[in-house]
């Protein structure tokens, strides 16, 4: 620790050690880390079907009127997921209220198709901690939630 006048400021080294032995900061990291290898897994799993045949979690109600097949709108939704997974790690106070969003769709989805209430009760779970990851990302991520446009706004000259 260094003390400058009045204030004692402690060194970078001995902050990021802290940091990490902080339970809250453990919590935010293993959430971070699974929203965003899951959603980039399952994005790409959407393109080979080697986990699960993804067609079958499309209800026919959200499929029939689509201009495509449910093969084709799941090449859609692999490219969303890995996208979320990816702004998850570059920005989690935003990733992780679109990742719970999307699992909100995920979930109205899946409870229009009978016999997937339990997979649909289990994506609740992970909204829910995609809505803990937000709110532990509040305190770890330091930017505002949307900084990428209040920059460019005020690049435009837009009041803050």
């Amino acid at each position: 620790m260094v003390t400058i006048g009045h204030r004692s400021v402690v060194s970078t080294q001995q902050s990021t050690r802290t940091k990490r032995g902080d339970p809250a900061y453990q919590a935010y990291a293993v959430l971070r880390a699974a929203f965003v290898v899951a959603p980039i897994v399952f994005g790409l799993d959407k393109f080979t079907n080697l986990l699960v045949q993804w067609d079958t979690y499309l209800a026919p109600v959200i499929s029939r009127p689509l201009p495509v097949t449910p093969h084709e709108a799941m090449y859609a939704v692999g490219v969303v997921e890995v996208a979320a997974g990816l702004v998850v790690a570059l920005h989690p106070r935003l990733g992780a209220p679109v990742v719970a969003v999307w699992l909100g769709g995920i979930i109205v989805n899946l409870l229009l198709i009978p016999g997937y209430y339990d997979v649909a009760l289990r994506d609740f779970g992970l909204l829910l901690a995609a809505v803990a990851l937000q709110r532990l990302a509040t305190r770890f991520d330091p930017r505002p939630t949307f900084w990428p446009l209040r920059r460019a706004a005020a690049r435009e000259g837009f009041p803050r």
